[in-house]
């Protein structure tokens, strides 16, 4: 960890990697305070369990109303939708509000650095700061940082880098955290009770209309409640029997129509993406990279080429379930691991 005069503000959820993350840095010497974002009208319980933290450790908690950021997040994840792409909001609220708006009030309160209980790593070579895969690679969570803004790296850190989830979990137990044996959330945060469907037919009711589930030869399999209900490679719930397995390989929100195919037709070669993000030097030529498009993705070797208005990536091995509307994170192998040299917008897959 960098110098222990620094002060730190924890982003504090009550959760367990957040509350053990902010003990291990009070462990270390640092000086703490705590941030809650309300990110909805029902996070009451969830500021409770922060508040119970951060007395727990003795440090100030900052509660922060950012319901109406969140509104961006939620209009973002309702017009992917109508548009037929498959949003992640987890990498925009990252980019604009836990290492932006949360960055900017850290700042101006006289804080050296945000940290967060995320599982990646941040490692400094001479003047070079880069974002990397944690040294679990299991619970790395480095994919979703990668479009945060290249010059609020060298202000992160990331105390549970080095651990495992069984590690941090011990170490909660350590620190006498009552939270170390609560179940973990995989809620989007600001969506209540995880009901995203509900969220998105009360929030944008012309989603909800029933359409057509059709073949790639136009032949009509079945109908749907509503192309929100579907993602790129989704094999389970199609409501439709055809005796062998059969995947979501087109949705069509102009036309309201799902598309169904054989594996081979879900699985291709090529994307485009855009509004490329890089978190080292631009390239301006083409680089092998492992590329993930999704999050627990392993990633797939890749001729990366970045072009004047987005990003062309050539699979060596042919991908599945291509999903315009999610990342594309580009990972380079260096010394030190595998380090995040940028994301972007999937566009669109070809062969």
């Amino acid at each position: 960890m960098v110098g222990k005069r620094n002060k730190v503000f924890v982003a504090l959820s009550g959760g367990l990697d957040s509350s053990t993350a902010a003990a291990l840095l009070l462990e270390a010497g640092f000086e703490c305070a705590g941030v809650f974002m309300i990110t909805n009208n029902q996070a009451k319980n969830i500021q409770a369990d922060a508040e119970a933290v951060a007395g727990k450790l003795g440090i100030e908690l900052h509660v922060l109303d950012l319901r109406q950021d969140f509104e961006r997040i939620l209009d973002y994840f309702c017009n992917e939708y109508k548009r037929g792409r498959t949003p992640n909001p987890c990498v925009l609220c990252n980019r604009y509000v836990k290492f932006g708006r949360l960055w900017d009030f850290a700042r101006n309160n006289e804080a050296d650095l945000l940290a967060t209980g995320h599982y990646a790593r941040i490692i400094r070579v001479n003047n070079s700061v880069g974002l990397y895969e944690a040294a679990d690679a299991a619970k790395d969570q480095s994919y979703a940082l990668a479009m945060i803004k290249r010059d609020v790296l060298g202000h992160i850190i990331f105390p549970l880098a080095e651990h495992s989830k069984n590690q941090t979990r011990e170490l909660a137990a350590k620190f006498h955290l009552e939270i170390g044996r609560r179940q973990e959330s995989q809620e989007i945060c600001f969506i209540p009770n995880d009901d995203y469907v509900t969220t998105l037919e009360q929030r944008c009711p012309e989603l909800a209309r029933a359409g057509k589930i059709i073949d790639s030869s136009g032949n009509v399999l079945g109908e749907h409640k509503g192309v929100h209900r579907f993602t790129i490679g989704q094999r389970r719930g199609l409501q439709v029997a055809m005796g062998t397995p059969y995947y979501v390989v087109k949705i069509d929100a102009e036309s309201n129509t799902v598309t169904l195919g054989p594996k081979e037709e879900v699985t291709q070669s090529k994307l485009w993406a855009t509004e490329a993000n890089w978190l080292s030097i631009e390239p301006k030529s083409p680089f092998r990279a492992t590329v993930k498009i999704r999050y627990n993705d392993s990633g797939t070797a890749a001729r990366v080429s970045p072009q004047e208005n987005g990003v062309i990536v050539e699979f060596d091995e042919p991908n599945l379930a291509i999903t315009p509307g999610q990342l594309a994170a580009f990972y380079v192998n260096e010394g030190n691991g595998n380090r995040v040299v940028g994301g972007a917008w999937i566009d669109k897959a070809t062969d």
